[in-house]
């Protein structure tokens, strides 16, 4: 178990309020990223469909040079060169994960679907005096700092980029030592659910939120007035940036939550149990895909992971075949059936249970002996 700080790559993200000539000079940077991306990944699936030749990223990164001195692309020169390699280097990542089986092969960018971002490396900002400047732009950006970057931190990558609600980030990559937390004695079985979005094994329930299904109303009546829009037209546009400000609402509220409570169970346990579950094959349950995805379990557990990581303490995931669910955490009495109907029960031991939280203490139990 960690007991001395480490160093981490730790992101800090913020809003910012770019100005109009900042916004246009990004907004060109951010479709010359996606045209290099395309194209790179145009020519790469060319090369290995039709000649079974894998394009290396110093082959791309020479392509982009041809490109730029072409009349058709020559405004690629326009922008900072750093997002277009910085984009290569993507695409490089992402045939890498696919050729290792760990990823689907790579997708084409779209203009609206797709992110739009940007990143720089060292040398296409400065960051002087707790202001960031840009490449190719004349003025820092107006960062709402909403907490200081560790001190003495020094970025080394900034990313920029904006939602489709239309707000302006930045995200700062920072190398930063962390402390474990003191060590306790308090460890914690969690059972993710629908209706408590955690159940833990001293009988707490945690309320689930459910952000998606209090905006569901505002949301389906964003979306009824983007349908009757005529497409290309500038109500179209302006409709659907309003049900994108709703999606962008629900998600805010859904991770802060998360992050409260995950940060709650870093630092009041010195491990944490979690049951390993498949949310793919969930969500392709029509019954539960909505309410598993509002829930969001999969980032709960990836906010455990890293933070249990930074911190010191022990993250245990059960088998997702683990009876917790069947199983008394009194006697180790294992019942033939639990249909999801059944929320509370008695074993013939005599001890009554509620489902979730007996599920709880069982993946505790299962954790600590697994650790």
């Amino acid at each position: 178990m960690r007991s001395v700080a480490q160093t981490v790559k730790r992101a800090y993200k913020y809003r910012f309020h770019p100005t109009p000539e900042q916004a246009e000079e990004l907004a060109r940077t951010f479709g010359c990223v996606r045209l290099v991306y395309n194209k790179a990944l145009e020519e790469r699936t060319r090369a290995y469909t039709l000649e079974g030749r894998r394009v290396s990223y110093v082959q791309s990164s020479a392509a982009l040079t041809g490109w730029k001195r072409t009349d058709d692309l020559a405004f690629l020169n326009e922008v900072s060169s750093v997002p277009l390699q910085q984009a290569l280097r993507h695409l490089q990542a992402a045939f890498t994960g696919f050729f290792a089986r760990r990823a689907g092969y790579p997708a084409f960018k779209s203009r609206k679907k797709s992110r739009a971002s940007a990143e720089y490396t060292r040398s296409a900002f400065k960051y002087r005096d707790g202001r960031i400047t840009l490449a190719k732009t004349d003025a820092p950006l107006d960062i709402v700092w909403s907490r200081p970057l560790p001190a003495g931190a020094e970025p080394s990558t900034v990313t920029v980029s904006r939602d489709a609600a239309g707000r302006w980030f930045v995200s700062v990559l920072v190398e930063e030592r962390i402390a474990p937390l003191p060590p306790v004695d308090a460890t914690v079985g969690v059972d993710a659910g629908i209706t408590a979005l955690a159940t833990l094994s001293t009988g707490e329930k945690i309320v689930n939120p459910r952000c998606e299904q209090a905006d569901r109303r505002k949301l389906a009546r964003a979306q009824r007035a983007l349908a009757r829009k005529q497409k290309g037209s500038a109500n179209r546009a302006r409709a659907r940036l309003k049900v994108a400000r709703v999606h962008a609402r629900i998600t805010d509220r859904r991770r802060d939550q998360l992050h409260k409570v995950t940060t709650r169970l870093v630092r009041e346990n010195q491990a944490i149990a979690v049951e390993d579950l498949a949310v793919r094959n969930m969500v392709r349950n029509r019954s539960l895909a909505r309410a598993v995805s509002d829930a969001s379990w999969r980032e709960l557990r990836s906010m455990l992971e890293y933070k249990a990581a930074w911190y010191g303490r022990t993250l245990v995931a059960v088998d997702r075949w683990f009876p917790s669910s069947r199983l008394c955490s009194a006697c180790g009495a294992l019942q033939d059936g639990m249909p999801l109907g059944v929320r509370e029960w008695e074993c013939a031991c005599g001890a009554v249970h509620d489902r979730d939280v007996n599920a709880a203490r069982n993946i505790l139990a299962a954790g600590l002996a697994e650790s």
